[in-house]
């Protein structure tokens, strides 16, 4: 959390550690009238390769903590950590045994595939029927174990998709990001319709930096640059908790007379969380999967995954991985420090932000929770 989004916090704070002025700009920060803190959607839980055959893994979102096992078939189960007998934390110690996840406390035994106690190994007295542990929807794909979270309590509302490439292997697996970000998860997507930024924040060359400080600065590097120009929609029903958004990228040189790369990326997002970014160059074809899942109400963890042919040979790949991750984090150090607003001053270039937010609040309902914020006092 602290390797990116904070050079603005420089050397400066005395004897205050640098985690200790993170907490510091976090408190004074304006929040803004926020949405509520946790849209209803399917959202990446952990990676698959975290998770082997007979191993369990404590994993938090949502505020909540969850028990993600894999049972001896292969199959990934989700849910609640905590055991309901008297509380331990079944992901810490428990034991995978067939389908079921033991809790290490008193080995009651759970089914994954619907949360059922099945075995209470020291009562001869059937098993109460109450006694279960919350399961969560969840599906694996590309590379994710994913969970339908909804306020209201309902079954998944749409379904992921699998990318077909990513599934048959025929795509090779090139590396990851993983970063952590301090505010609301819809400031994230919302980036994706804010095609303006876009011809400003990420123009200058990657090799400037993700350091906010820095990038305009002049310097010989401004011989490259990058350029771009986006188009955001939303689908029809049945398919309209999908957006999609289509980006061209040039880098050029020397003023923009000779261009030494240009991608065409088709963006689709997939509800509050799941992005896949399809894109096509002369080497060939990929997909970069972004994952955004909010851990608390204002700290999000968002995971990229990328995927191309073989003809993308895998230095190429690596390049445009930290390129990715290079303009990625200058959107982090603005997240980190930005204030939500609820009626932004718009102009008429600014329409996608608009038709944007009127699409995500459909994953906001009644019961979506709202942040609180209690600040420290010396009332018992």
């Amino acid at each position: 959390m602290t390797d990116v989004g904070w050079g603005c916090l420089g050397g400066e704070g005395g004897k205050k550690s640098l985690g200790e002025r993170i907490r510091e700009v976090q408190r004074l920060r304006k929040t803004g009238n926020l949405p509520p803190v946790y849209p209803n959607g399917w959202f990446a839980l952990i990676e698959s390769r975290q998770v082997a055959v007979s191993q369990v893994v404590s994993v938090q979102a949502f505020g909540e903590t969850m028990a993600v096992f894999r049972s001896a078939d292969g199959e990934a189960h989700v849910t609640d950590a905590y055991c309901p007998h008297i509380g331990a934390n079944m992901a810490v110690g428990g034991v995978v045994k067939g389908d079921c996840l033991e809790c290490p406390f008193h080995g009651w035994l759970f089914r994954g595939s619907d949360g059922a106690c099945v075995k209470i190994p020291y009562t001869n007295k059937a098993i109460p029927t109450n006694a279960k542990v919350k399961r969560w929807d969840s599906r694996e794909m590309n590379g994710f174990v994913f969970v339908w979270h909804d306020a209201e309590g309902r079954p998944p509302q749409w379904e992921l998709t699998k990318i077909p490439q990513v599934a048959d292997g025929s795509w090779k697996y090139r590396g990851r990001t993983l970063h952590h970000i301090l505010a609301h998860i819809q400031e994230i997507p919302e980036n994706g319709a804010d095609v303006a930024h876009l011809a400003h924040l990420h123009v200058p060359n990657i090799l400037k930096g993700s350091d906010l400080r820095h990038i305009f600065a002049k310097s010989l590097l401004d011989l490259a640059k990058h350029s771009w120009n986006g188009e955001w929609q939303v689908r029809d029903a049945p398919e309209s908790h999908t957006a999609d958004l289509t980006v061209t990228h040039d880098l050029s040189i020397l003023g923009g007379r000779f261009k030494v790369f240009n991608m065409t990326v088709k963006v689709e997002q997939i509800g509050p969380g799941v992005v896949h970014l399809h894109f096509n160059t002369s080497l060939g074809s990929g997909v970069l999967i972004q994952t955004v899942t909010p851990v608390e109400p204002l700290r999000q963890r968002v995971i990229h995954h990328f995927y191309s042919c073989r003809t993308f040979v895998a230095p190429y790949a690596k390049f445009c991985l930290l390129a990715e991750a290079r303009h990625f984090e200058r959107d982090i150090m603005v997240w980190n420090n930005k204030q939500f607003l609820n009626n932004p001053l718009l102009v008429a270039e600014d329409r996608f932000i608009k038709r944007f937010r009127r699409w995500y609040s459909q994953f906001y309902s009644e019961k979506s929770p709202k942040f609180t914020f209690q600040k420290d006092t010396l009332e018992w």
